[in-house]
């Protein structure tokens, strides 16, 4: 079994500090290498029975899955933090910028595309799509394909909340060159709200988790000002893009592999373990596996 990690005595790391809206976060030094240190934000008291959200918990599991898969994430590690006498469960995720390298969201790209009636916020499909299409950091084709896959990774983990601020690109300084940015802030995914209460329900009733499958979390990109149902989408194979995304991406996920590595975390219950295993397989075959199947005759 691995060894818990206390990040509480970790060396803090001045002059750097991370904006984001979900959870504090702070910079430190674990095995001489940099890290931003997560905390779940507060739960809403009104829903839950948390008093803080399992975000963290999301964000180490679904990071960790995008690179089963073969996506590019950040790297994680959870452990514990003890602030005013109370342990909190946070995430550790490794910096991946260096010191010559700066992460630029994809809303500030889209705000580079001058001809565009559009904000850097804005998350409709359309509007997305025309950036990638027009910007020139870098190659359209390459920044497409990689829109769809984390897109199809999310419809796999539930993440309701993929905005234009939470991925992007690096630029190099000394080479002057861009590449697209491992995949980060994945603390959405998973219902990160739900309690054991809300885990046991789904888990116990059918129609309980097939609403959280077949008709929410939804994304964050929309179409026609409305936020895509992702079974509903992906369903309609209307998206050829995203349709050889799924292609791609659905014989790379390895059920036993996922379960293997949750069943590893050591801090979370067996409730929770049963839940993220069962909910993320439901998703796999309820909403991926069925269209793969599909597509895959009809690309034959």
């Amino acid at each position: 079994m691995a060894n818990r990690i206390d990040f509480t005595n970790c060396k803090r790391i001045v002059g750097r500090a991370y904006n984001g809206a979900n959870g504090k976060k702070i910079a430190i030094e674990y095995e001489n290498e940099r890290y931003m240190l997560k905390f779940p934000p507060s739960g809403n008291r009104k829903t839950t029975e948390l008093s803080y959200t399992n975000s963290s918990v999301s964000e180490h599991i679904a990071s960790s899955i995008f690179n089963m898969i073969g996506i590019k994430a950040q790297k994680t590690i959870l452990g514990t933090f003890t602030v005013n006498g109370k342990e909190k469960i946070v995430c550790a995720c490794k910096d991946f910028t260096g010191k010559d390298k700066n992460l630029y969201d994809f809303c500030s790209i889209k705000n580079t595309v001058i001809d565009s009636e559009h904000n850097g916020t804005g998350t409709e499909l359309s509007d997305v799509l025309e950036t990638i299409e027009k910007q020139q950091f870098v190659n359209p084709t390459v920044l497409l394909t990689h829109f769809w896959d984390v897109f199809v990774a999310d419809a796999l983990l539930g993440n309701f909340d993929r905005h234009n601020g939470n991925w992007g690109f690096l630029f190099d300084d000394q080479t002057q060159t861009t590449e697209i940015a491992p995949v980060f802030d994945c603390g959405s995914c998973l219902l990160p709200q739900a309690d054991e209460n809300v885990m046991k329900a789904i888990l116990e009733n059918e129609d309980e988790l097939n609403a959280r499958i077949f008709q929410f979390p939804t994304s964050a990109i929309k179409i026609n000002d409305r936020k895509i149902n992702y079974y509903d989408f992906l369903s309609s194979m209307n998206n050829r893009e995203c349709n050889k995304a799924i292609l791609r991406i659905v014989p790379n996920i390895d059920i036993e592999l996922i379960n293997a590595f949750i069943d590893s975390i050591i801090y979370i219950s067996d409730i929770q373990k049963e839940f993220y295993k069962t909910y993320i397989k439901a998703r796999y075959e309820k909403i991926l596996l069925p269209n793969y199947r599909a597509l895959s005759l009809n690309f034959k």
